[in-house]
């Protein structure tokens, strides 16, 4: 019996080390992976993924990207620019610790001592990533910019990598 406990914890330590997949989805609530959007004007939204904990921040920015390319897609449009980006960090747990403690005491004649150690590792899987977009959506030629995107190529090139 005591033989299966300690393949058992290393194996369930293992699976919380597991991140959380980073699907192209919409989010089912507010801090989920996934997208969610939110009109702002006719022709203007913003657009945030979130991704699950351990995905790249590379990965988050094209689902973010694939998803203002679709919803120009749904909406009638051929391009949408990106006129405002951020991307936010969280890093769940903390990461590592280790601390020491120490006491003593006396009763009478007797006295005692102790010292203790601990640690605490995160298992989180590493920090989430969320890209937010505000786009602003277009008809017909798109303007020769930086930060104007052709949907259906976005739509080409992106997907497949995700």
């Amino acid at each position: 019996m005591r033989r299966l406990i300690a393949p058992l914890l290393a194996a369930l330590a293992l699976s919380a080390c597991a991140a959380t997949p980073t699907l192209y989805q919409a989010a089912a609530g507010p801090r989920a992976v996934g997208f969610t959007d939110t009109r702002i004007e006719t022709d203007r939204y913003r657009i945030t993924f979130q991704g699950g904990p351990g995905a790249p921040a590379e990965q988050v920015a094209d689902m973010a990207l694939l998803r203002a390319a679709d919803l120009a897609i749904e909406q009638g449009y051929d391009w949408f620019r990106v006129t405002d980006r951020y991307t936010r960090t969280d890093r769940p747990g903390g990461g590592s610790t280790l601390s020491v403690g120490a006491g003593s005491g006396s009763f009478g004649r007797h006295s005692a001592f102790g010292l203790g150690l601990g640690t605490s590792f995160d298992l989180g899987g590493g920090p989430a990533f969320s890209q937010t977009l505000e786009i602003l959506l277009g008809k017909g030629q798109a303007p020769r910019d930086t930060d104007v995107y052709v949907a259906r190529e976005v739509r080409q090139m992106v997907a497949p990598r995700v």
